[in-house]
């Protein structure tokens, strides 16, 4: 069930029953830990909204290399490079859902996350980063001995927000594009869901979502990012962030 990113208890009854016994019956939970170990997952947590909520480790069958995400892209920067980027638009869309601590920590918030709010996001981020690199250095130029991460941003403020084909929304070439493409690859699997008229351009996260960008809140790359102070001052228009009830 819980790899079926869009199926919830709330709308199968046998999944809603599976979620009450895991989460009374110590001894049934215990064996699907189990279960999910053996083939490479982590129980991130259960719930009866979201159902159980699952991560692949290194090496599971199951895991999504970004080599493989990033291969149907046109390279035009090198490979590590250009996983990269597309590593930055999923951070960005995390961030920009949750962009306040008491926001990750609510389960009764929802967000609203634009493929426009996430590329200004970043590009904010850009200007920042190079900002405090020439405060720092006092120039701009990035070397070939620059940080990895920093030769990233810069490659992504180079990059065209949109692309010069008349198919410009849906080439993945342009920064827009890697975000379209990071947020339908996450509608997808259950962990944010379209709203609006522009099916493509404007998503809510589900409580999915929520749990799994808990995780991702410890790791340095992510609280650099908000620590730049750049997402809450664009989130709040562009994003049209906005209480809700639970998503599903």
């Amino acid at each position: 069930m819980g790899l079926r990113g869009r199926q919830v208890p709330g709308r199968d009854a046998v999944y809603r029953t599976l979620v009450d016994r895991y989460r009374c019956d110590d001894v049934f939970a215990a064996a699907v830990d189990a279960i999910a170990m053996g083939l490479g997952l982590a129980v991130l947590d259960v719930t009866a909204v979201s159902g159980i909520v699952l991560a692949a480790q290194p090496g599971s069958p199951f895991e999504i290399k970004m080599d493989d995400y990033a291969r149907q892209a046109k390279l035009r920067e090198r490979r590590d490079t250009e996983k990269v980027l597309h590593g930055i638009a999923h951070l960005a869309i995390a961030a920009l859902a949750f962009p306040r601590p008491d926001d990750l920590a609510n389960d009764q918030y929802v967000g609203r996350v634009s493929v426009e709010a996430v590329d200004l996001v970043v590009r904010e981020t850009c200007r920042v980063l190079k900002d405090r690199t020439m405060t720092e250095t006092g120039n701009t130029d990035t070397s070939a001995e620059a940080p990895e991460l920093e030769q990233a941003w810069r490659a992504y403020a180079n990059r065209h927000e949109v692309a010069s084909t008349k198919d410009n929304r849906n080439n993945s070439d342009s920064t827009r594009g890697m975000v379209r493409r990071a947020l339908r690859w996450l509608a997808e699997r259950g962990l944010v869901q379209a709203v609006g008229e522009e099916s493509d351009e404007t998503f809510r996260p589900t409580s999915r979502y929520q749990i799994h960008v808990r995780q991702l809140a410890s790791q340095a790359a992510f609280r650099e990012l908000l620590e730049l102070g750049v997402v809450p001052r664009i989130a709040l228009e562009p994003a049209h962030v906005t209480p809700a009830a639970p998503a599903n």
